[in-house]
């Protein structure tokens, strides 16, 4: 039994606070050391101090840890971009808790197969179970011979969908996606009673999708495809941003030209087939707020059948008209994020997000907490209740013919599926409290059997097939169902991947 390769990512951002798993080792590490456990309160502390914090909070803080003699010189390691210098590296990266974190990072990039979640029954979509933890997610399949080749890329926000797991089968690639159980937008907008919504609601989902567009465009990702099917409610009513299939990465200094999105929703300088950054992202945004308010989107009326050619006309060369839901302030915004020009629209004028978020609709509000998700949205959806027009059967496949794969296609799909991705895995094993069942170390701080490494007889030879499959040793007090490990004085082996239990 070795410990798991070293982490691609070795600075102290990635290791101990990106990661959820790696940022509670590290506190637990730093609870062991007097002299650093007031200087990470002050850490921990100090994203608070911008949410809830007044100024004579924060002057106390600093006061008291100023009292401590070493303040600066535990953190002062902490912060550069490697771990090569200063007291940092002897102590945390040879202790228990980083070898700890390393066996949790081997458990992480075990495989991800069909076998990994159990098919849970579930109207207009399709669910999954990790056998593992239990945790439910929503499974999008994609065939094979249906999928255009492009390079994919990782994003990790509250206010966009996440990618947990990607793996693949005979004839499908599978994204294990977060479960949204609260419906979209459309159906709120149009199946909950009068269509539309309180202004106050409105500002709140426009605010949250402002959040997402800014996550997404910091990774120079355009969305493009900005509508009310693709923001979906969670359980508590956050919304998140779905669906990126016509995103696609913006080179940094470069424009990218194409002509693709949602007729109504599409802005002026997509439909006329021009270049672009990040622009139709805005323009997007406002035809959604505009749709919240007014109950229908701002260049088509519901359920009346209007020619392209007349939308992408209205969209070009006529304004929209505003009726009297909408106040001045959501009419100003409005108005700006419709500009027809993309130079002159809110978000484009070289401060991006924070142009939009400056806006007086939005002076209520306090983005820091809303990016913590400390603002209790104004809808809470029924966890009894479906929010879905029709209950769809769902439907395998349909076949395609005359295409063969490749040996360059088998290289992509292995590339695309990538297993559990780093930080939604550790949400799941901390929200599912198996990381607390399963973090315990030895009394009074000492070595813990499966972290003993010095001193241990070389592991047992292989087991046939037979042998592993009908063989299974119990000890009083652990079930063991993972890899091999040394208990009790002696080795004991399991079923990869699978967990280890104390009963």
């Amino acid at each position: 039994c070795q410990l798991p390769s070293w982490p691609a990512e070795r600075d102290y951002h990635s290791l101990c606070e990106r990661q959820p798993i790696g940022r509670l080792l590290f506190r637990e590490f730093c609870a062991t050391r007097p002299e650093l456990t007031r200087c990470t309160a002050f850490l921990d502390g100090g994203g608070e101090c911008s949410l809830s914090w007044g100024p004579a909070q924060f002057r106390g803080q600093v006061e008291v840890l100023a009292t401590v003699p070493c303040f600066l010189t535990p953190i002062a390691p902490l912060r550069p971009p490697s771990f090569s210098h200063g007291p940092f590296r002897p102590t945390y990266l040879d202790s228990i808790y980083f070898n700890r974190f390393l066996q949790w990072k081997w458990l992480e990039r075990q495989p991800v197969t069909k076998n990994t979640f159990r098919q849970v029954p579930s109207p207009g979509y399709v669910a999954c179970q990790v056998r593992a933890t239990g945790k439910m997610y929503a499974c999008k399949k994609l065939e094979k011979k249906r999928i255009k080749k492009r390079k994919g890329r990782k994003v990790n926000s509250r206010f966009v969908v996440s990618l947990a797991y990607a793996y693949e089968t005979k004839d499908a690639l599978c994204l294990v996606l977060t479960l949204m159980n609260g419906g979209d937008l459309k159906f709120h907008i149009y199946h909950m009673g009068q269509a539309g919504f309180p202004e106050a609601r409105a500002v709140f989902y426009a605010a949250e999708i402002c959040c997402g567009l800014e996550d997404l465009h910091r990774e120079r990702i355009v969305y493009r495809d900005l509508k009310p099917e693709n923001i979906l409610l969670d359980d508590h009513g956050h919304i998140r941003i779905s669906d990126l299939g016509l995103a696609v990465h913006v080179p940094e200094g470069q424009t990218i030209k194409g002509r693709v999105g949602t007729v109504g929703y599409m802005a002026p300088e997509v439909v006329k087939n021009e270049r672009y950054t990040f622009s139709p992202d805005w323009w997007a945004l406002g035809c959604l707020l505009y749709e919240m308010i007014a109950g229908q989107s701002p260049f088509q009326q519901r359920k009346k059948k209007i020619k392209r050619e007349e939308v992408e006309r209205l969209v070009k060369e006529v304004p929209e008209e505003y009726s009297e839901r909408f106040s001045l302030q959501a009419r100003s915004l409005c108005s700006q994020l419709l500009c027809k020009d993309p130079a002159e629209r809110l978000g484009c004028r070289g401060g991006g997000a924070r142009e939009v978020k400056e806006h007086p609709l939005f002076k209520k509000l306090n983005f820091k907490r809303l990016g913590a998700g400390m603002l209790e949205p104004p809808f809470k959806p029924d966890p009894q209740a479906i929010y879905c027009k029709d209950v769809l059967d769902i439907e395998q496949f349909s076949t395609v013919k005359g295409v063969e794969l490749e040996p360059t296609d088998q290289d992509f799909y292995q590339k695309f599926a990538t297993g559990s991705v780093p930080i939604p895995w550790q949400n799941e094993m901390v929200e599912t409290e198996c990381f607390q069942e399963l973090n315990v170390f030895g009394l009074d701080g000492s070595v813990p059997p499966d972290l003993d490494w010095k001193g241990q007889p070389p592991a047992p030879p292989k087991k046939g097939l037979l042998q592993r499959l009908f063989s299974r040793q119990v000890i009083p007090g652990y079930v063991l169902t993972g890899p091999p490990a040394w208990i009790q004085g002696q080795w004991v082996e399991g079923r990869a991947g699978a967990r280890l239990h104390w009963t």
